[in-house]
């Protein structure tokens, strides 16, 4: 009689050992991409809202670029800080945006759909320096009073 040597390094221990961390994961919810990704239901899509300010960071991170705003507030001399959620860095990117296209400083007006909770935040529409006037959008959206496009 032949005894087969059991092998713990080799490809069918590697096979079973892979399958069965797969099978874990998914049986525990360790594996949810469409969970993972949210959805845009905490922004009111049916309202708009301009706010004017100073960037302070572009994060151009995935899954969505973030721009925070320093927003003025009257009779207050601390900004709020505005959180205005972009699409994804290649979805910017495809419409001519770079991580280098909004600047710590650059005086803006972006507008946007506002979060349903009020607090300071919301869906990127579209951002416009104060300086020269040029006007960014992801693509995705159209300006106040614009049907999107069909791009």
């Amino acid at each position: 009689m032949i005894f087969h040597k059991p092998s713990f390094g080799g490809p069918d221990m590697k096979i079973l050992v892979s399958s069965a961390a797969l099978a874990g994961l998914v049986a525990f919810g360790g594996i949810a991409p469409a969970q993972a990704h949210h959805s845009f239901a905490m922004f009111d899509a049916t309202k708009r809202q301009t706010i004017t300010g100073t960037i302070k960071e572009l994060q151009w991170t995935n899954p969505h670029g973030v721009v925070w705003v320093y927003v003025p507030v009257a009779g207050n001399t601390d900004p709020q800080v505005w959180a205005v959620e972009l699409t994804s860095p290649g979805n910017l990117r495809r419409a001519g945006w770079t991580k280098d296209s909004v600047k710590p400083g650059d005086k803006v007006e972006v507008v946007l759909n506002p979060l349903r909770n009020g607090e300071t935040g919301g869906g990127f529409v579209s951002l416009k320096f104060s300086d020269s006037g040029k006007e960014l959008r992801q693509g995705l959206t159209a300006p106040p009073n614009e049907k999107p496009s069909a791009d």
